[in-house]
């Protein structure tokens, strides 16, 4: 066997003895059958800390939001932390299911239609919090998204919140897009499996009459090839376009042209994180342990040691600079960090996103579960705390002593965040409940009776 052969062995992505037959019974058991006690758990869980968000959400708009921590001279709080963070989740799903598809990683296919609904779950979550701090958020569309009109009033295209509209939503919309196409072929197959009549229709209008032709096979290619083009490239640009919200500002420690790429490898690493911490929890809860290998949580988990080590290069950067650039005020925000009021956020930063992700390099931490789980909690910690030391450490003490302040988030900041938190896993749980989570179309092609010459030595 050659070195190319040996590194693409479907066992090193699927286990067990598996054909077509198999594979579509274990990954469409959950939508056919009645729903497990795990799974019932898990929603009653994640929908009661969801009912938090509409709750907090609706006090916000009676009240106005001077109900949240925010004060002068912090103006931006957990509501722009909580965004910034979600749209970092979403970074994962686009780039596992895209760019690796580009380069042709066939270890994807196991675990890229869970990556890709968590992006899509994960930016609608973003978009709630920018809605909320407008204050109105029934009037936003009219502050933000350009409409005609005939009194000649445009949306103001120098806002940096302006080119968030149009990066988030149009990563949005691809990522939706890119997800959807792939799931019509195994939509068709749900609803061949179906036999309750509304199961039959509903998936056969979500399948859109998918009949599995040879000319459906041949569009469906081109489109999804044309999807995985468009969604790369976003990857890139929408967590760039975020960071310079704060880049183009005159803010000591925002001002810095570091930020997109270090926004954009913080993404990839929380992304990452949150993938592996919610589908260790889907393998146990559905017994797909054959589908979503150790193999593709090592492999995940490198990704992780290495985005790890730019974050950590991006912090010391960040350091140098400060110093070297001579800006009195610019070094006092980063000594600030380190030492002042909010130092155990910093040093939480650091322990969770560069010290403890090392424990990666060692092959028994990378491939073993209960090793493996306590890290990406820390790391989703982490990121989150990376956030809220950008946003609040260069605000709370700016450029006069005299305008310092302290900020600390009061109940409804912390119902809003632990709400996005129960909206996203409810999402997460009913896809699971309702929707193929293995893409079987792909897993299919990577069998090995799926191929012509398996079995030829055996003969």
């Amino acid at each position: 066997m050659s070195t190319n052969e040996a590194a693409l062995r479907p066992m090193d992505i699927i286990e067990g003895d598996m054909d077509a037959g198999r594979l579509d019974d274990d990954v469409f058991r959950p939508m056919e059958s009645f729903p497990t006690g795990r799974w019932m758990t898990a929603m009653a869980f994640a929908g009661g800390l969801a009912t938090l968000f509409p709750i907090c959400a609706g006090y916000t708009i009676w009240r106005g939001i001077g109900v949240w921590g925010i004060n002068a001279p912090v103006g931006w709080g957990w509501a722009i932390v909580n965004f910034v963070f979600w749209v970092g989740i979403g970074h994962a799903g686009t780039l596992i299911s895209a760019i690796l598809f580009l380069f042709r990683q066939k270890w994807r296919t196991g675990i890229a239609r869970f990556a890709e609904a968590m992006t899509i779950f994960a930016v609608f979550c973003a978009l709630q919090f920018p809605l909320l701090h407008t204050g109105r958020p029934w009037l936003a569309m009219f502050w933000l998204v350009p409409y005609p009109n005939d009194q000649g009033i445009y949306q103001n295209f120098r806002s940096p919140l302006e080119w968030d509209v149009f990066a988030v939503s149009t990563y949005g919309l691809v990522s939706f897009m890119f997800w959807y196409t792939g799931l019509i072929p195994d939509l068709a197959t749900a609803r061949d499996r179906a036999r309750h009549p509304f199961r039959k229709f509903v998936y056969g209008l979500m399948s859109l009459g998918w009949q599995g032709s040879n000319r459906a096979w041949r569009h469906y290619e081109k489109a999804y090839l044309m999807f995985a083009g468009l969604s790369t490239p976003l990857v890139l640009s929408v967590h760039s376009v975020v960071s310079t919200d704060f880049a183009v500002s005159v803010i000591p420690g925002w001002h810095t042209t570091i930020f997109p790429p270090y926004f954009v490898a913080g993404a990839i690493f929380s992304g990452f994180a949150m993938v592996a911490t919610l589908i260790i929890i889907l393998r146990r809860m559905f017994n797909l342990y054959h589908l979503i290998t150790d193999n593709h949580l090592e492999l995940m988990n490198k990704v992780m040691i290495a985005t790890s080590m730019m974050v950590g290069y991006a912090y010391a950067v960040e350091f140098f600079m400060a110093w070297y650039g001579g800006i009195a005020y610019e070094r006092f925000v980063f000594i600030n960090r380190a030492a002042g009021p909010y130092a155990w956020a910093y040093w939480t930063m650091v322990i969770c996103n560069v010290v403890v992700p090392q424990l990666f390099w060692f092959k028994k931490v990378r491939r073993t579960v209960w090793m493996i789980y306590p890290i990406v909690l820390l790391v989703n910690v982490g990121m989150w705390f990376e956030r809220f030391v950008i946003v609040v450490t260069s605000l709370h003490r700016d450029y006069l002593p005299s305008s310092w302040g302290h900020y600390a988030p009061t109940w409804v900041d912390i119902g809003l965040f632990a709400g996005s938190f129960g909206t996203f896993l409810t999402f997460m749980l009913l896809f699971c409940r309702f929707l193929p989570t293995v893409s079987t179309t792909e897993m299919k092609a990577i069998l090995p009776n799926a191929h012509p010459a398996h079995g030829a030595s055996h003969g």
